[in-house]
């Protein structure tokens, strides 16, 4: 797409979640990874296709609806040795900068806030097109990935293990694929 076909797209989007993924991937044991996903947030995207730099992006999601497959993981995850929901129910992330990279692939940066610590984090993205859908919604979608060191935000239990190492480590690998909606 030439960034002529991009001055269309301009425009505000909500965030379509039954369409989007907002996932993590940790290393457990050393050894594996374990996979987990947020099922509700809502967001929002301004698009300017003739700057991409005016671009902006908002995302709350829901820290109660922690989804790795495993109950137990999930309740462990959502207690006072990781989320704290009840203290801090919503992590957010807020863009202050956004950057086109060449072709397809852009860059934004915002504040990350977890816990109730803000620290920055960058998205490399990926514009992966758009479309009009069978409903008449104008669509874009975006595919992104960072990774976060999830002590700096306060994220710190672990177990030690016998074998030398920790039970769970500090580098989270963080994926979006991100689905919106042009506002009429």
């Amino acid at each position: 797409m030439t960034n002529t076909d991009l001055t269309a797209l301009t425009g505000d989007y909500t965030i379509d979640a039954s369409h989007s993924t907002i996932g993590f991937t940790v290393r457990h044991a050393m050894v594996t990874n374990v996979k987990g996903k947020f099922d509700e947030f809502s967001g929002s995207l301004h698009l300017d296709g003739g700057d991409p730099s005016a671009s902006t992006a908002s995302i709350d999601v829901k820290m109660d609806s922690i989804d790795t497959g495993s109950e137990d993981r999930d309740g462990h995850l959502k207690s006072a040795d990781f989320f704290k929901i009840e203290e801090f129910p919503t992590m957010t992330f807020r863009s202050t900068k956004a950057e086109a990279l060449g072709d397809e692939d852009y860059r934004i940066t915002g504040d990350l806030t977890i816990l109730g610590t803000t620290k920055p984090l960058t998205i490399d993205l990926e514009f992966n097109g758009a479309a009009k859908d069978p409903f008449g919604n104008e669509r874009v979608g975006f595919e992104g990935k960072a990774e976060i060191k999830r002590s700096e935000w306060g994220l710190t239990w672990n177990a030690a293990l016998e074998t030398g190492g920790v039970l769970i480590s500090d580098k989270i690998k963080l994926s979006f694929d991100i689905s919106a909606i042009k506002s009429a």
